[in-house]
Parts: structure tokens; C-alpha cells; sequence
């Protein structure tokens, strides 16, 4: 059965009190109203991802053919000296694009009483969704756990599973409801500290675990390994603190100790690396090399990680 698009109505006029609503919340809802609410619009729902994937492709294809002939150009990015506004831009207009795409795809299955819990790796995506969800409490999170996917509908656990919560209205709750299903769970007023304790362990093992597709218990053996690490971590500090960030804990001991508590466990990026998948470098060690950018702060072995991580990226993916 084919069914009729429904007559278009036209756009409501907004009281004049509306007018001092966040510019956010306003662009979302014009998106929920000319699209969602419109189902002969519903194309644009699969063209926008259509256009990026097509871009993706078109990107990865240049870099590969650039590679293949040796040029200088796309070598001298190691060392940052082209392109770098480009990439930040890129950076910037795809992730806007593709969080408003999902908080208006959320927004309409979200109770008003919801609490949105934010699990992703990195330090600034509670502050996005917050931009596009401003009606809903958001909170962030910090997730301990090593595990992989060992086959289709097999997660192998290496270690760890406990979380770190930000306080909100319904963290207490949420967390002991967490912790009645056997997760161990702390609601903490400085879960950004514990982010960024948690980005610089990243930074320091997720790409070279990914770069020589090596659990970290043997990545750590290599010749030189272990300074490169020293020098990734010295880095990610100087950011946190231009930053005026507290981090949590003793940031070098867990560094030095991550890998002899899970030496079998190969990285998040190295899984994603040979599963052909994009990665989240641009949030780990691409993320300390735009702040360092942005602070005047030198982030030349965070730099070369990330570089070599997307190099690799353009080539399985």
C-alpha cells in the first residue's frame, strides 16, 4: 500500500519570546519540522550520509593515489606543515553535521525525564550532545573494559568492566541500577579528570597497538617503545594542564601498569584497523594535536601517530 505524503502545512510563526531560544535548539527544531514531519523529505535522511560516504570515498582514493606516487606533500602532513586549517575544518563540519542528524533522529523517542549517558572515548562529545539535546539531561561517562570481538556474537573479556558516572539528577539512580547488574559504578564530580586520565592511556597505546597490530603486552617490548609513550603521555599533559584540567589519579603509573594487567588485549583502533573500520583517532591523539595547536603547544610524537593511523585508515578502509 502506497501511502500519501501528508499535505504540507505551513511553518508556524514564533511568539516573540521564542526568539531568545538557543540557536541550537531552534535549527533542530526547523530540522524535526521540515523533514522529520514531512515524509516526502525523508530523502534527505539518506542523502546526507549518501554525499559523505561518496566524499569519504572520493578522499581516501586522492590519498591513496598520492601515496602510491611517492609525492612529498601528503609526507611533509606528518610533521603538520599542509592543510592543517583544512583538517580542522573538516573536522568541525562533519561532526556538527552528523550530531544534529542524530539528536533529531533521538530527540522525538527521548522521555523529558531521560538521562542521556554518554559511553564514547574522548572529552568533548558530552558537550555536543548537550548542544543538540539542550531540553535533555546529559551526562558522561567513563568506561574500564578490555574486551573483542573473538567471532560473530563473541565478546572476549580481558579485563576490568566498572564505570565512572558524572553527577546529574539521575546518576545516583542509574547508578545503582548499574551496579545491581554486576557493573561496578562510581558517580564522581570530576569525571572530566577521569576522561582525560583515560584519553592519555589511549594516546599512549591505541595507535601503536594499531600501527603494529600487536597486543600491549608486546607492543611495550619494543626497542624505543616505551620512551615513545613517555614522550606521548609528557605531551597529553601539557595540553590537560594549559587546559586547566585536574586529572584523575597517578596518570604515569596506570601508563606503565595497563599493560601488565592486560598484555593480551590489542587496542580499540587496532581492532578497527583490521576489521578495515574507521577509527577514533581524530578523538584520541588527533584531538591533543588540535588542542596543542590551538594552545601553542608542540605535539610532534602525538602528531606522527595520528598521521600514520590515518594513513592506514585510508588504506583498509
Amino acid at each position: 500500500m502506497t501511502l500519501a505524503p501528508p499535505p504540507v502545512a505551513p511553518l508556524p510563526v514564533a511568539p516573540a519570546e521564542a526568539v531568545s531560544a538557543p540557536a541550537a535548539d531552534t535549527v533542530l527544531s526547523l530540522f524535526d519540522t521540515l523533514v522529520l514531519g514531512r515524509g516526502d523529505l525523508m530523502w534527505l535522511l539518506v542523502l546526507v550520509p549518501v554525499v559523505a560516504g561518496a566524499y569519504v570515498w572520493a578522499s581516501r582514493q586522492r590519498r591513496a593515489a598520492l601515496l602510491r606516487l611517492g609525492n612529498q606533500t601528503l609526507v611533509s602532513r606528518l610533521v603538520g606543515t599542509v592543510h592543517r586549517g583544512n583538517r580542522l575544518v573538516i573536522a568541525v563540519v562533519t561532526t556538527i553535521a552528523a550530531l544534529f542528524l542524530v539528536g533529531a533522529l533521538l530527540r522525538p523517542h527521548l522521555a523529558s525525564d531521560a538521562l542521556v549517558l554518554c559511553l564514547q572515548n574522548g572529552v568533548d562529545n558530552t558537550g555536543r550532545l548537550r548542544i543538540v539535546l539542550p531540553q535533555h539531561a546529559v551526562a558522561a561517562a567513563v568506561v574500564y573494559v578490555a574486551t573483542e570481538m573473538a567471532g560473530p556474537g563473541h565478546v572476549r573479556h580481558h579485563g576490568r568492566g566498572d564505570l565512572v558516572m558524572e553527577p546529574s539528577r539521575y546518576s545516583d539512580v542509574v547508578a545503582q541500577a548499574f551496579i545491581a547488574a554486576g557493573v561496578p559504578t562510581e558517580v564522581s564530580a570530576n569525571v572530566n579528570g577521569a576522561l582525560w586520565a583515560k584519553l592519555v592511556l589511549n594516546c599512549a597505546y591505541n595507535a601503536v597497538s594499531a600501527i603494529c597490530q600487536l597486543p600491549y603486552g608486546k607492543t611495550v617490548a619494543g626497542e624505543g617503545v616505551r620512551d615513545l609513550m613517555r614522550d606521548v603521555v609528557a605531551e597529553c599533559l601539557a595540553v590537560a594542564q594549559a587546559e586547566g584540567v585536574q586529572l584523575a589519579g597517578d596518570v604515569h603509573a596506570a601508563v606503565d601498569q595497563l599493560a601488565g594487567s592486560m598484555p593480551s588485549q590489542f587496542s580499540s583502533t587496532a581492532q578497527d584497523l583490521a576489521r578495515g573500520k574507521p577509527t577514533e583517532i581524530d578523538y584520541l591523539n588527533g584531538f591533543i594535536v588540535r588542542r596543542g595547536e590551538a594552545l601553542g603547544i608542540a605535539t610532534p610524537a602525538n602528531r606522527v601517530l595520528w598521521a600514520l593511523v590515518k594513513l592506514m585508515e585510508g588504506k583498509s578502509c
